[in-house]
């Protein structure tokens, strides 16, 4: 009998440090253990007003998230993490919602795997090169860097049903009881919170693997 593959399901923001961490440690294991990954657009920052109603104002904010950065770049595998860059940067922190539209819009062209190129181009874009994912022109320079239509990417970035996808998503995290990112649902049940080292990670996806396999044979 053909083993079970194993089903990932990636809650990610595109303002996200940890997720930064994480995502080169999935693909690892996507390869090496045939994952199928699925990708989920969770907003921790739909809104300044939400921004600042987390942290008390747009200047905190950025000051906060920023530590954050920090203990990132402490446990990341490759040293790409930018705190000075982004410290002295004069723009607003960016949003979370134009970053996982562009998400949501490489996948209408690309599937799952696009959004997650685009995610992972949007994350660099964003942590290790510090430039503006607030800016559509920014956006589209990615799409244009991983061979997209561009002249689709811009129509589907405008599009109110990308808007409704995001919200599924959230509804979806709801659901899971997801409250933070990133996050993993493993075959639709287990759950694996935070940015796990990659040895753990890879141990924890065994054993499900195993396990799922295991029940044909019980």
């Amino acid at each position: 009998m053909k083993p079970k593959r194993v089903r990932v399901d990636f809650f990610h923001d595109v303002v996200c440090s940890w997720c930064y961490v994480l995502s080169p440690r999935l693909r690892i294991l996507a390869e090496e253990l045939n994952l199928d990954v699925y990708h989920h657009s969770f907003a921790l920052s739909a809104t300044y007003k939400h921004m600042e109603r987390m942290f008390g104002s747009k200047a905190n904010a950025k000051k906060e998230i920023l530590n954050h950065w920090q203990q990132c770049a402490k446990v990341e595998d490759q040293k790409r993490i930018n705190v000075e860059g982004m410290r002295q940067q004069s723009f607003e922190y960016p949003l979370s919602m134009p970053g996982l539209l562009g998400c949501k819009a490489a996948e209408k062209q690309a599937g799952q795997q696009g959004h997650w190129d685009y995610f992972d181009a949007v994350q660099r874009t964003h942590l290790t090169d510090n430039r503006n994912i607030g800016d559509n022109e920014v956006l589209v320079d990615l799409a244009q860097e991983l061979g997209l239509d561009i002249a689709r990417f811009k129509l589907d970035l405008n599009s109110s049903a990308l808007l409704e996808e995001v919200e599924q998503d959230r509804l979806l995290a709801q659901d899971y009881g997801i409250n933070g990112v990133p996050c993993l649902v493993i075959n639709q049940g287990w759950i694996i919170s935070g940015a796990q080292p990659l040895d753990e990670l890879r141990h924890q996806l065994q054993q499900i693997h195993l396990g799922i396999n295991a029940e044909d044979f019980a």
